[in-house]
């Protein structure tokens, strides 16, 4: 893997600015924009391998990477009114609660 394959590259959709956007986020905000999302996505690359470069001859640590594997567990602390709130409506539709969760947080994602 070579280092700008270490970091996320995000190109969204700026209604504010009608076009696209990339940053890398952790190190770069917004830095590149246009209509072609493909495009904005290799631009950023560029600037991302820039900066690297611009890193390594100043001789500056670069940021931790934040493109990883994700191992599909992560702790939530919710509290104790929340937790058993979901427990029983994970009970109440014949689910587990891991079940139910993911269920949920899945709806999140689709919706936008």
């Amino acid at each position: 893997m070579n280092e700008s394959q270490k970091y996320l590259k995000i190109v969204s959709w700026s209604d504010e600015d009608q076009c696209y956007v990339g940053s890398i986020p952790g190190w770069v905000g917004p830095c590149c924009h246009g209509d072609d999302e493909t495009e904005v996505y290799q631009e950023l690359g560029q600037i991302l391998d820039e900066w690297i470069e611009i890193y390594k001859t100043d001789k500056h640590p670069l940021p931790p990477p934040t493109n990883k594997e994700y191992s599909g567990k992560f702790i939530l602390r919710t509290g104790a009114d929340l937790h058993k709130a979901l427990s029983v409506r994970a009970v109440s539709e014949g689910e587990s609660l891991n079940k139910y969760v993911v269920k949920k947080l899945k709806t999140v994602i689709d919706e936008s």
